[in-house]
């Protein structure tokens, strides 16, 4: 039995886990088929660290994806990648002050060398002194992140694809991050003004000029609300499924339903949306898969 029709069975079983399963990966098929639909995905949690980077530079190479909304963690670590480091395998119960002797850092059960932290610090004022002045003095991230990929050698790295295909990356929260203390610690000697206003320009009227808007939420946060607040100017998405292991009682957005972002005019209606509650990490290559299948059909 292939994914698709596995998803398949489990959509016409139509209740709990199983059904929500199958109705994403029927909403994901639609929006891959649908070439007036804008695919806009919000990522947030260690995606990147986690082993999904290849998964994302395919969509993006196939034009599946047309905008993304990220942390500065997750753009920290594929530029990281994208300079020849890579993540190691640790555990959980590594000693943390052993691993900071050693010039580790610790993202739950897989490392980072500190060595890894100080080649991006001096590579990103390189490619930053590369960019020309007047570009520097206001210049959006996903312009900003087009240029970083441009100069990346590794190009299968996210920025360098994205860059390619001038799929924006949008990060709304670049400074909360080690490439955004870079940026900072550049800024303080050297003329850099990042605009916000010039992305939010851009994600605003991608989605008000596009005809239909489909929106893949990856974990929650910031990137999640980014892309849901954007498309309030046309009465919300059309399409969506979020993947979180949060929990909706707190009242954040992390762990919030989508059918919530109805009542706010974030999204249009019940019926093309679904929240699968795990792990992103596991679910998405998965209903990827699926969804890719229905769609070659």
């Amino acid at each position: 039995m292939s994914v698709s029709a596995l998803a398949k069975q489990m959509e016409a079983v139509k209740v709990l886990g199983p059904g929500r399963f199958g109705k994403a990966v029927k909403i994901l098929s639609q929006m891959f088929s649908d070439q007036q639909c804008c695919k806009m995905l919000s990522i947030a949690g260690p995606i990147v660290p986690g082993g999904l980077r290849t998964v994302l530079v395919d969509l993006v190479e196939k034009n599946l994806i047309n905008a993304i909304v990220t942390t500065g963690a997750n753009v920290t670590h594929d530029m990281l990648e994208g300079l020849g480091h890579r993540h190691i395998v640790g555990s959980e119960t590594d000693n943390d002050v052993s691993l900071r002797k050693r010039g580790l850092s610790r993202i739950y059960d897989l490392l980072v060398k500190q060595k890894a932290i100080e080649h991006l610090e001096r590579s990103t004022r390189q490619m930053l002194d590369r960019i020309p002045l007047e570009e520097r003095r206001n210049i959006a991230t996903f312009e900003l992140l087009w240029h970083f990929g441009s100069q990346l050698k590794d190009k299968r790295s996210l920025l360098s694809v994205s860059s390619e295909k001038r799929t924006p990356i949008f990060c709304p929260g670049i400074f909360d991050s080690m490439l955004g203390l870079d940026l900072w610690t550049y800024s303080q000697l050297n003329p850099l003004f990042i605009n916000p206003f010039k992305d939010f320009s851009r994600l605003v009227n991608m989605s008000y000029e596009s005809k239909r808007v489909g929106a893949i939420v990856l974990g929650g946060g910031m990137p999640k609300h980014h892309v849901l607040i954007a498309n309030s100017y046309r009465g919300g998405v059309d399409a969506a499924i979020q993947l979180t292991l949060d929990r909706p009682e707190g009242g954040g957005a992390s762990g919030a339903p989508l059918e919530e972002a109805i009542s706010w005019g974030k999204i249009k209606s019940r019926d093309s949306l679904v929240t699968l509650v795990g792990d992103a990490l596991v679910l998405f290559p998965i209903i990827t898969l699926a969804a890719l299948e229905n769609s070659r059909r």
